[in-house]
């Protein structure tokens, strides 16, 4: 069915192959060049300059230094600190007499009046469940950035597509409604002259001025139409406003692209939403066993070198110094904590159940998707056929009645009236046609097929 489709449309458009200047900016240097670009080259400036995907860029690369913090932990941490004391009164110290040890303790003043102690630790963590859980979630998080950064340019490329799509399809409208005025004016003078020679009355000439403008006021709507809609895929793509571009397409490519084998099973697995929520999963169950194994002990090692200079005067300070040096291990174990471990453990829980259970829903939500977006594409597609049909029924009747009415057989109206026809079989087959390859880019978004480069 599609291949009958594909063969009849493309017998219609083999011939329309148009290139579209854009919308220049006034007082613009003639010797500028003005890129053209279709739609594939639209989609990968905007991955390249589009604000939203710099902006989900930046997340992954914030995910990534995340990680490179948390794990910092693991490598050695070293300090460099240090003390300047001045004594106004020096500290007392109480030792026994030897005369009298029995007696009372002698009191005596020690220590330098001025004491600096610059000091070097190093610190190594051996072992720490924060740190364990830092390491194990990292590649987690990490991939729940970029499947978020791929998102956002799945979202990106639709858009994109739809509003370049649109754009043509303005365009398209554009080129046959100039056919039509063109046709209209040579029609006005035809009539104008058989009324000047008494062939036809003033109602035909009246009809034939009316129905003319008629569409001059068409094409003139249409024309004012492009701008916004230009400026939408601008917007869309992130292309500077006050820059230009060409426009260009092959209709005869666009018709080939209509294809789509509607015959495929649709995977959730493939959908966006899906790999985000399974890698919320993995995370969420990460927590739970970073709560399962914070009782185990913290350990680690340390290394202190001090440098102790002591004198009552700042000249001699320097002079002469009392280095000391210690190792050793540390370790902290958790014994109570009031039931934190236990009742964060049960909250994690709780709310992996959330995630599990929001998998129906999304299950749901994504079929849903994809037997709209079918639905519309396939009856689109058999739209699309019917209005061939009528399109080329339509020239074939208005080639006719035109030739019937030079030979005074019908009446004006009947002009009108095919006219009439003509025109709204051309605007709505170029309207089906734009939809079904709508309704595509939306059908490959609900199957997940849509591909992004990382």
């Amino acid at each position: 069915y599609i291949c009958r489709v594909l063969n009849k449309t493309s017998a219609t458009f083999v011939s329309l192959i148009i290139l579209l200047s854009g919308i220049r900016a006034q007082n613009r240097n003639p010797a500028d060049t003005v890129p053209y670009l279709n739609l594939d080259q639209c989609i990968v400036y905007a991955l390249q300059h589009q604000p939203a995907i710099m902006h989900a860029s930046i997340g992954t690369s914030i995910a990534r230094k995340t990680n490179a913090i948390n794990l910092s932990a693991w490598l050695p941490q070293v300090n460099l600190s240090g003390s300047l004391i001045h004594y106004d009164q020096l500290p007392a110290s109480f030792s026994t007499d030897p005369h009298n040890p029995a007696g009372p303790l002698i009191s005596s003043r020690v220590g330098a009046y001025n004491t600096l102690i610059p000091q070097l630790s190093a610190t190594e963590t051996i072992f720490s469940p924060g740190v364990l859980y830092a390491a194990q979630n990292a590649h987690l998080l990490v991939q729940q950035a970029q499947l978020s950064e791929d998102s956002t340019k799945i979202n990106l490329v639709a858009t994109v597509s739809t509003a370049f799509f649109n754009l043509l399809n303005n365009l398209q409208q554009l080129n046959v409604l100039k056919e039509d005025t063109a046709r209209l004016g040579k029609n006005l003078k035809d009539t104008y002259h058989q009324y000047i020679g008494g062939i036809v009355d003033k109602t035909d000439y009246k009809e034939a001025t009316i129905t003319l403008n008629t569409s001059r006021a068409q094409l003139r709507q249409v024309k004012e139409n492009i701008r916004p809609l230009y400026s939408t895929l601008k917007l869309e793509m992130g292309f500077p406003p006050e820059k230009d571009f060409n426009v260009s397409f092959d209709t005869l490519q666009m018709v080939k692209q209509i294809a789509f084998d509607t015959t495929q099973q649709l995977q959730f697995e493939k959908r966006i939403e899906y790999q985000l929520r399974e890698t919320s999963k993995g995370l969420q169950q990460k927590v739970i066993n970073y709560y399962h194994t914070q009782y185990l002990p913290t350990l680690s090692a340390f290394y202190n070198f001090n440098y102790e200079y002591e004198s009552n005067t700042y000249s001699n300070l320097f002079s002469q110094f009392y280095p000391d040096s210690f190792v050793g291990v540390s370790f902290n174990l958790p014994l109570f904590a009031g039931g934190l471990r236990m009742e964060s453990i049960q909250r994690a829980k709780l709310q992996l159940q959330q995630i599990e259970l929001s998998e129906d829903n999304l299950k749901s939500g994504i079929y849903t998707q994809y037997a709209y977006a079918l639905a519309n594409y396939k009856s689109n597609l058999y739209n699309l056929n019917l209005l061939r049909d009528n399109e080329s029924m339509a020239k074939d009747v208005y080639n006719v009645v035109s030739l019937q009415y030079k030979q005074g057989i019908v009446p004006y109206l009947n002009v009108i009236t095919a006219e009439s026809n003509l025109i709204s079989s051309e605007i709505s087959y170029l309207n089906a046609l734009f939809q079904v390859l709508l309704s595509k880019v939306d059908l490959e978004k609900a199957m997940g097929n849509t591909q992004v480069k990382r």
